[in-house]
């Protein structure tokens, strides 16, 4: 019992460091997007774009990691 708990510690630990990466990721995204869009700089703006949907997917995925997986499964 205890090495399933452990195990679901780490996992969650990890997952909430990904969903704070996605989320910072996301909001530098948005910065360069607004910085794009003030200089109108097209490549810029095509990074930020990428950048915020690169934020979004790294956070559905951790979320999804969180709610999705049994990880005392693992341990047998």
């Amino acid at each position: 019992m205890a090495n399933s708990e452990l195990l679901q510690n780490v996992f969650d630990l990890i997952s909430r460091f990904t969903m704070v990466g996605g989320g910072l990721w996301l909001i530098w995204g948005t910065v360069i997007l607004a910085g794009a869009l003030k200089d109108k700089n097209g490549p810029q703006l095509q990074q930020g774009i990428w950048q915020i949907v690169g934020g979004g997917l790294i956070l559905v995925a951790a979320l999804w990691f969180t709610s999705a997986f049994d990880f005392s499964s693992l341990i047998k």
